[in-house]
């Protein structure tokens, strides 16, 4: 059975190669993520070329994924890449650029010795070593550590209950969109995204580009963030809850609050929800996970989010694709305990009433009550599928579509499993073409039932219009 939330995965050291890659897209990842704060040019243009490859090969359609650098203070670069610090010792942290080591470190953002103060906490790489401001010079202050850790090159650097002023789009952030943009990517993060202005500063960078395909994803990690959330939302086409940053920047305790809300929040605007962050972290190291990780992972797919998503597991983990299978087999069984009835219930209340929402709701329910193995839905512009993604049904949604942005775009949508197809011609093709699908890509018995639903003629309207259900 297909399952419904959605993998993205990050390529770094560990799944660079192409081989590697492949067994990604060959188990389960919808979309390949960059984070560009490890990544330049180069690097993004060979796994561009890779993935394009491998989905002809494969005859898949994993989409593209980058995440920007966004308005971050980074560490700089060590010696042999990384230092040993430990519980008590002090830290010169440098305004100007330096290689580091375990006495001193260099950060990229030269105005932070003008907005820290004495006694300040700075926390790095998401709370992994907490220092204490002591001292504080001309060009570098210095922090005396309080806790044991090694910290790496560029690793994220926050100053706890200090709203630092740094632009909303960094110059790296506009080379980095026109690079989305020449290379065919699918989807952009936005980090440390704090209010609506931030995203519209990106939306008109890639109008004046004329893209009018990439999707934004803003990335909700500090508390500005989440003040301004229902702003953001109307603005963004997907929200990523980063808990990693986001627990630095709220009290670790109330992460799994604000979690619950702001995928209900998406589900009630029909928008992408992701879940990000430490969802199973100790296989970068392990073979398998803890029971609080599965727990986590399934509890994400039963709240309802769209997707969640591996970082350090497959960038430098040593269990990549076992991670990978791992959570896919973690979502297909939290997918038998979803509430269905519950989901479509409440997205009634929220989706508008006209035909698209009210034919939808039909098909939703009817597919429910039938145990229907599949819903198509042929579609030109993604629109019914994302609407039926919305209702959170209880069999799979397959998106059949002539255009392959459509296809490349809806691989964020829970439930919604796209499929390219030569064209969208005469009803009764689409039939015997719905049909053949199904068999290729769900289990399916005698008398199995589907319904096909979306706009017909197909290239002539822009909304929902018909269900038929058809028996297998």
């Amino acid at each position: 059975m297909l399952n419904k939330t959605k993998v993205i995965a990050t390529v770094g050291p560990a799944t660079m190669e192409k081989e590697q890659i492949k067994k990604l897209m060959e188990n389960g990842t919808d979309v390949i993520r960059i984070n560009m704060s490890h990544a330049n040019y180069n690097f993004c243009e060979n796994i561009v070329k890779i993935v394009n490859e491998l989905n002809k090969e494969l005859k898949l359609s994993v989409a593209l994924l980058m995440d920007l650098m966004g308005p971050e203070v980074r560490t700089g670069r060590f010696i042999n890449g990384q230092a040993y610090f430990r519980k008590g010792d002090k830290v010169k942290v440098c305004m100007d650029e330096v290689l580091g080591d375990s006495t001193k470190f260099s950060v990229n953002y030269p105005n932070l010795i003008k907005e820290i103060g004495y006694n300040n906490i700075i926390s790095v790489k998401d709370g992994d070593m907490l220092m204490e401001v002591i001292d504080i010079s001309q060009d570098f202050f210095v922090c005396e550590v309080l806790n044991d850790a090694i910290i790496s090159d560029q690793q994220t650097v926050t100053v706890k209950d200090v709203k630092l002023h740094l632009p909303s789009i960094t110059p790296k952030d506009e080379t980095d969109i026109v690079m989305a943009h020449k290379l065919g990517f699918d989807f952009i993060s936005l980090s440390y995204v704090s209010s609506a202005d931030s995203v519209l500063a990106v939306n008109d960078a890639l109008i004046n580009l004329k893209n009018n395909h990439i999707s934004l994803i803003s990335k909700i990690e500090t508390e500005d963030g989440v003040n301004n959330i229902d702003d953001i939302i109307r603005v963004s086409d997907g929200i990523m809850i980063a808990r990693g940053d986001l627990g630095v920047a709220v009290s670790l305790e109330r992460v799994p609050g604000i979690q619950k809300k702001i995928i209900n929040k998406c589900h009630e605007a029909g928008i992408v929800s992701i879940v990000a962050t430490e969802l199973l972290s100790s296989m970068e190291t392990t073979s398998r996970p803890t029971r609080a990780e599965v727990s986590d992972v399934a509890n994400a797919v039963l709240d309802g989010a769209d997707a969640v998503m591996l970082s350090g597991e497959t960038t430098i983990g040593k269990y990549p694709i076992e991670t990978l299978k791992m959570m896919e087999k973690i979502i297909k069984s939290a997918e038998l305990d979803v509430d269905y009835a519950d989901f479509i219930s409440r997205s009634s209340q929220f989706v508008q009433q006209d035909i698209t929402g009210t034919i939808s709701l039909s098909v939703a329910s009817s597919a429910m009550r039938l145990k229907c193995c599949a819903i198509i839905a042929p579609t030109n512009s993604g629109y019914t599928a994302r609407m039926m993604s919305r209702f959170r049904p209880s069999c799979p949604v397959i998106a059949v579509s002539p255009n392959e942005d459509t296809v490349k775009s809806l691989q964020l949508n829970f439930a919604v499993t796209p499929v390219l197809i030569d064209e969208l011609n005469s009803f009764e093709k689409i039939t015997e073409l719905s049909k053949k699908i199904t068999f290729k890509l769900v289990s399916t018995k005698p008398g199995d039932k589907i319904i096909i639903t979306g706009g017909y003629p197909f290239k002539d309207i822009k909304y929902t219009n018909f269900m038929q259900i058809e028996e297998l």
